[in-house]
């Protein structure tokens, strides 16, 4: 079974038992969560939400809160000396799948 949620703006496909990166989500590491379910689908076929699936319900456990890989922002103006260089780290959630019902 899987299911397709929305967190952060963004939207993930998640199965049963994984662990995916979310944004930052305001929960201690090791309390439950439930997400948004957008789709749901298994053998026997998908469901979709319009936004959201009746009855679905996706839970989650927090595993630990990390700070993704430094980026580099750069912007320059040729021959007007101007250079502005910024680093940027995104903060992010990793949770575990439990159950989709």
């Amino acid at each position: 079974m899987y299911a397709i949620i929305r967190s952060g703006g963004k939207q993930f496909r998640v199965e049963e038992g994984t662990t995916i990166e979310l944004p930052l989500i305001g929960k201690g590491a090791g309390d439950q969560v439930e997400l948004e379910a957008l789709v749901v689908g298994d053998e026997n076929g998908t469901r979709i939400g319009a936004p959201l699936v009746d009855g679905a319900r996706v839970a989650a456990t927090v595993v630990e809160h990390g700070r993704a890989e430094k980026i580099i922002v750069f912007k320059k103006k040729r021959r007007k000396q101007y250079k502005r260089k910024q680093g940027h780290r995104q903060d992010f959630t990793k949770v575990k799948i439990d159950s989709i019902a």
